[in-house]
């Protein structure tokens, strides 16, 4: 007999292991089919249709998905061979070319590597040159939104003003409309109006200043703080101290004469002013963000007592200026958890709490809570802080010991609309206002705003802007008047207005609309900034459609008793857009 070779030996060695395990396993199949059917058999009747139909809808889907990767072949290196081969005779270059072209400095888009802007609209809804993607989908037609929209409109939770906007970006052609030009109470949409105002008068990258600065004289508390005086705005002193009067022609007190005789014989402290810029987002806490976060007081602090040791000082008494705004520093609300006093110093928006967005307790002088918590920090830098922080009035040409600058104005202006943050939109209603070269008041702001608007041809017929939050019920807009500012936002050329399509609220994720939307065809797809009061609810913002195509839209409702159903049903005209081909 021959000898059985080490070859058989390990093959039979496998044979048999290989019975072993087909054992086990028909044996724990068995077991599991058992398993499987008396928890079928235990199921009620409507899980089972749900299991059946889950089974096949599963089958078709492989199915159909590998007869389209049959199809749409071949493939290589994840990327189908004909996409490869049209993107590549584009851009005259083979798919596997990633490099930029000739003359761009690698950059296959934008100088610096990004994007270029034919590339970058197309994901907007706005066609680039020779289009033929998602910038070049279908327009949806009149009659098509009609029978989407109208029978929502219906809805009995919306009140008796109905009024709607859906205007296509690409064209600009208002594709729907329900009393579009009637005006209505807005609520916190108007911030909308507020945003493009601001950015168009001050631009994305303006910062707001909070600084330091020598007073002329330790005598000066509170005196020349009238109304619309104040170094950085509005009106210039008659008599500017630590210069040369106006009338005499004879030097007034210089700043350095601080170090004259007190009383006793001792030294007066440094005379120093904290001078509000209208910066609502300073912030007296932990900074966060590094450089690009909030203005901080601890930083001014920081550079404050910096400034002063380089003079030799280390005792000062604290004046804080507030006399940049004008008029009644109190919303026409009253006191209230939405907003704080409407002044230029403030931090932390004058919370009592630890948020950073919605209603929080606040403080009854948000202005003398911001120098306390100043001199607290001047105190932990060595700095002797003579008495208690009081009113003063800063000349317009004292000496700026330290200066912090808030974020750019296009962060401002996401963080207000993603949030919804009345006290950022009070500011920079009253900033758009300095920068027309109007008075920093609630009357200013609204004129400032109407002004702006009114330059970029914007319909404003029936409109009111009372304040720039929308908390005031007088406010009044139209539904074509805020789907128009969104339009405006959109234009490829106003970059400078893109932080307003930026900061919408994103539904069913961020901001106002975190918990909006779940499980719908909005979810993702529309964005908008939301507005509530009692008796009002509104909506405005961008969404993409079915087919890929961007529309901007304003639905808005006053008179309704029923504040979450007038919710949910302007939510449900926004999804039937996002769900809508509608041709």
């Amino acid at each position: 007999m021959p000898e059985t070779g080490s070859w058989q030996v390990r093959w039979e060695t496998v044979r048999r292991s290989a019975r072993a395990y087909a054992r086990t396993a028909a044996r724990t199949a068995q077991r599991a089919g058992h398993e499987v059917r008396r928890t079928w058999l235990a199921a009620p009747p409507r899980t089972r249709s749900t299991w059946r139909l889950t089974a096949v809808a599963t089958a078709a889907g492989l199915a159909t998905a590998t007869a389209a990767v049959a199809v749409a072949g071949p493939w290589d290196s994840g990327q189908r061979t004909a996409e490869r081969a049209r993107a590549g005779a584009a851009a005259g270059t083979g798919g596997a070319h990633h490099g930029g072209a000739p003359g761009r400095g690698g950059a296959p888009g934008g100088a610096d590597g990004g994007p270029g802007l034919p590339q970058v609209l197309p994901a907007l809804g706005v066609p680039a040159a020779g289009a033929s993607g998602r910038g070049a989908a279908p327009q949806p037609t009149g009659a098509g939104l009609a029978d989407a929209l109208s029978p929502l409109l219906k809805d009995k939770a919306l009140g008796a003003v109905r009024t709607a906007s859906v205007i296509d970006v690409a064209t600009g052609r208002q594709v729907f409309a329900a009393k579009p030009t009637t005006a209505a109470v807005p609520a916190s949409t108007v911030k909308l109006a507020t945003a493009v105002a601001a950015l168009t008068t001050l631009g994305t990258d303006h910062r707001i200043e909070t600084t330091v600065v020598t007073a002329a004289d330790a005598e000066d508390d509170g005196k020349g703080a009238e109304e619309g005086e104040h170094p950085k705005g509005g009106k210039d002193d008659e008599h500017p101290k630590g210069g040369k009067d106006a009338k005499s022609g004879k030097d007034s007190k210089d700043p350095k004469d601080s170090k004259d005789k007190g009383k006793g014989g001792k030294p007066a402290p440094q005379r120093i002013v904290l001078v509000g810029g209208g910066d609502p987002t300073l912030t007296a806490r932990a900074p966060e963000g590094g450089a690009d976060g909030p203005a901080s007081l601890r930083a001014l602090a920081d550079d404050t007592a910096r400034a002063l040791a380089e003079r030799g000082r280390k005792k000062v008494s604290l004046g804080y200026d507030t006399s940049l705004y004008s008029g009644p520093a109190m919303h026409p609300i009253g006191f209230n958890e939405n907003l704080a006093r409407v002044t230029p110093l403030m931090a932390d928006e004058g919370r009592l709490d630890d948020s950073d967005n919605g209603p929080a307790p606040r403080a009854a002088d948000p202005s003398a809570d911001a120098a306390r918590a100043f001199a607290a920090r001047l105190k932990e830098r060595g700095i002797d802080v003579d008495g208690a922080p009081s009113a003063a009035h800063a000349p317009k040409d004292a000496t700026r010991l330290a200066t912090v600058r808030s974020q750019p104005l296009g962060a401002l202006v996401e963080r207000m609309l993603t949030h919804s943050d009345n006290d950022i939109a009070e500011a920079l209603a009253r900033q758009t206002a300095l920068g027309a070269h109007h008075p920093a008041s609630f009357s200013g702001a609204g004129t400032a705003v109407r002004q702006t608007l009114a330059a970029q041809h914007l319909p404003l017929s029936g409109a009111r802007f009372d304040d720039g939050s929308g908390l005031d019920r007088d406010d009044k807009v139209s539904a074509e008047l805020l789907a128009r500012l969104l339009l405006h936002a959109s234009a490829p050329e106003r970059p400078e207005l893109r932080p307003i399509v930026t900061g919408l609220p994103v539904a069913a994720f961020t901001g106002t609309l975190d918990g909006r939307y779940a499980d719908t065809a909005g979810a993702g797809a529309v964005r908008a900034k939301t507005g509530t009061l009692t008796g009002v609810n509104t909506l405005a913002g961008t969404v993409v459609d079915a087919d890929g195509r961007l529309l901007v839209f304003a639905f808005m409702t006053n008179g309704t008793s029923d504040a979450q159903g007038a919710q949910q049903a302007l939510d449900a005209l926004a999804s039937a857009v996002a769900n809508c081909g509608c041709r």
